[in-house]
């Protein structure tokens, strides 16, 4: 295997399936069934799911709510997210741990470190929700802050395209994609892989980012194999 331990970030809008809102359970279990794949392989996996299905705060605000609350609530909707996979995960067998970055017992424990390694050692699956539990920072830097702070070998970004591209690939059929990029190019060619905060934090702080199809079952088993499906992103 080529990692060890995975911070595994997943999209709200891909938990919608084909739906316009709200959980598709096929697309749920496709997802608890990849996890639960590479968990019994012995990776460790820590994952961050993002909250645009139910409610996204940004686009809240423009809409006249208060960006702040907005944000609160779109931490919310990541905890209901986080539920519906701790759910699945245990249907599959698979033993899982709910962290929270607000304190919201018995939802969810409070978020540690500490607490979250120990999990992992101890073969669970931490499934890392409420964002940093600040406004105005977005799941992609939450991943990024929790895959340092556990120590993750890679943050994996799953997401419905299977890996980065010169151009959006289904806005422009002549994009080109990379197998392997730096965090500079991605700023200077203004590549939406991630926001500018969690890229900055991931190249600060040396952690590699693997994009890649997450919609396609047996892709994160792939990943842990070293095919290379997706898009590696380092200095």
């Amino acid at each position: 295997m080529v990692y060890k331990r995975i911070l595994l970030k997943l999209s709200g809008e891909s938990l919608m399936g084909n739906q316009s809102y709200g959980i598709d359970p096929q697309r749920l279990t496709e997802y608890a069934e990849q996890i639960a794949e590479v968990s019994r392989m012995g990776v460790q996996v820590a994952i961050v799911i993002g909250g645009g299905n139910i409610f996204r705060g940004m686009s809240g605000s423009s809409k006249g709510f208060d960006r702040v609350l907005g944000d609160q609530m779109g931490m919310l909707a990541t905890v209901i997210n986080s539920l519906a996979l701790n759910s699945a995960l245990t249907a599959q067998g698979v033993a899982s741990r709910v962290l929270t970055a607000i304190r919201m017992e018995p939802v969810g424990e409070f978020y540690s470190k500490q607490k979250a390694i120990a999990s992992m050692q101890a073969g669970e699956v931490v499934i890392l929700s409420g964002g940093t539990g600040n406004p105005f920072f977005t799941t992609d830097t939450g991943s990024s802050l929790r895959a340092i702070e556990v120590e993750a070998d890679v943050m994996l970004k799953g997401t419905r395209v299977d890996g980065v591209y010169t151009a959006d690939p289904e806005k422009d059929p002549s994009a080109v994609k990379f197998d392997e990029i730096t965090y500079d190019e991605i700023y200077n060619r203004n590549l939406k892989v991630m926001d500018l905060t969690a890229t900055t934090m991931c190249r600060e702080n040396n952690m590699p980012i693997y994009v890649f199809d997450m919609d396609t079952p047996g892709n994160l088993k792939k990943v842990m194999m070293g095919e290379k499906i997706g898009t590696l992103v380092r200095k």
